[in-house]
């Protein structure tokens, strides 16, 4: 079992930065792909970007490439999604997760929910207009 806990939310104005966090625990976190997903209200969860299994690679949906980074620290359990140049349209409650055998997940397959087996319970982020 793993525990995912997301951390850093908050208010913004367009046009600044948040530094999200997603800490891991309960099992080896270095071999778990991770992701970010983001959700509005009355919407269906989309994908933000993700990172392979070993952090060497990371991938982005195109809405935020080059804005969004992620980063990832596989001795201190802990993923990063550092957001700059935010648009009022990056409001959402913003998740992590986690997919197990992470080596054997394809760039494709990062960007769908089920291949996550585990969420976060989420944060808050408003970009102010």
């Amino acid at each position: 079992q793993v525990q995912l806990v997301e951390s850093g939310g908050g208010l913004v104005q367009a046009g600044g930065s948040l530094r999200l966090s997603c800490a891991a625990s309960g099992r080896t976190f270095s071999t778990y792909a991770m992701g970010w997903f983001r959700q509005i209200v009355g919407k269906e969860r989309e994908y933000v970007g993700a990172s392979s299994w070993s952090g060497g690679r990371t991938y982005y949906a195109d809405s935020v490439k080059d804005r969004f980074t992620i980063s990832r620290d596989i001795a201190k359990n802990t993923m990063w999604l550092q957001m700059n140049s935010l648009k009022h349209e990056d409001t959402a409650v913003y998740y992590c997760a986690a997919a197990k055998n992470g080596q054997w997940v394809s760039p494709t397959r990062l960007r769908l929910m089920g291949t996550y087996d585990y969420w976060g319970q989420g944060t808050q982020v408003t970009v102010s207009s």
